[in-house]
């Protein structure tokens, strides 16, 4: 913080001699573009390998709304989603941010924005993908699978014991439950609203589609999320940030730093591999959604 502070206050006596002949010319700042890569899939950090999450991304965005004589925030997002909570949590992280310094916010997409990618990259005020960007899969999804009849042939005797008859709730060695997955339906119900209701804030009048063609899990090339408002046009960061901001405009990167090197010499490193290769597969299953 402290580095941060002595960087702010050079930064604001060049611009004050920016005015000064000939040394003017030298030190006048240039406008500044602050570049947040927000890509994987989105958990909580301290359960996943990589990815995004609120705790990574908090500081990260703040020192990127931070920067002095700082003109745009963009946002490089490549996602296929994951939890509504930790994408609410950066997501109004940003508003905030973006509020507070009045500093619009543009979100660029990559390979894909779906679900909570695209609920991440409705915090910008505007949209822009490559053609071949994925966007939308605006639902709720929930998977797991059921062991009953595999414990069973082997013999194996489950024993649970619970204070609170919900408390089991969608076990997975156990026959499901009617009244479980009507539960779990109202839950998916109430979020899937949250992300609704979050997307029209955002997008207001420019969505151009009924509920029932834009919120029912579909995703779509950027061309045609183009046609249904989803998105404000077909453009890259750099290109369209010159052309606003001037071909003098500096580009700032902000992202995580790499964790893998660390991983490998902490005293868990073996149970650390473990857990990211079950991470990886879970990550690819998620990816592959979306036929990636």
């Amino acid at each position: 913080m402290r580095l941060m502070a002595i960087k702010k206050k050079i930064a604001e006596t060049c611009s004050a001699l920016s005015d000064v002949p000939v040394i003017g010319g030298i030190l006048k700042p240039k406008p500044k573009i602050a570049v947040v890569r927000m890509s994987g899939v989105i958990a909580d950090s301290n359960t996943k390998r990589g990815g995004i999450s609120f705790q990574k991304y908090e500081s990260i965005l703040e020192n990127a709304f931070d920067l002095h004589n700082l003109k745009a925030v963009a946002l490089l997002i490549n996602s296929p989603g994951g939890s509504p909570a930790q994408s609410q949590l950066i997501g109004d992280k940003i508003r905030q941010l973006a509020e507070e310094k009045e500093v619009p916010v543009y979100a660029f997409t990559e390979d894909v924005a779906a679900s909570g990618g695209y609920w991440l990259a409705c915090a910008a005020d505007e949209i822009y993908a490559v053609p071949s960007s994925i966007i939308g899969s605006i639902g709720v999804i929930s998977a797991s699978f059921g062991f009953k009849e595999l414990i069973e042939r082997y013999g194996i005797e489950r024993r649970v014991h619970t204070a609170g008859k919900d408390k089991s709730f969608l076990d997975p060695f156990t026959e499901e439950k009617p009244a479980d997955v009507k539960r779990l339906k109202s839950l998916q119900k109430d979020l899937h609203t949250l992300f609704t209701g979050w997307v029209k804030e955002r997008r207001g009048q420019k969505v151009n589609g009924t509920d029932k063609e834009l919120f029912e899990g579909a995703f779509w090339t950027a061309e045609k999320a183009l046609e249904y408002g989803l998105i404000d046009g077909l453009e890259s960061y750099k290109p369209m940030c010159k052309e606003r901001f001037g071909d003098d405009v500096k580009f700032i990167n902000f992202g995580p730093e790499k964790g893998f090197i660390s991983s490998l010499i902490n005293p868990d490193a073996k149970m650390n591999m473990a857990r990211d290769t079950a991470d990886i597969l879970e990550e690819k299953a998620i990816w592959g959604r979306f036929g990636l």
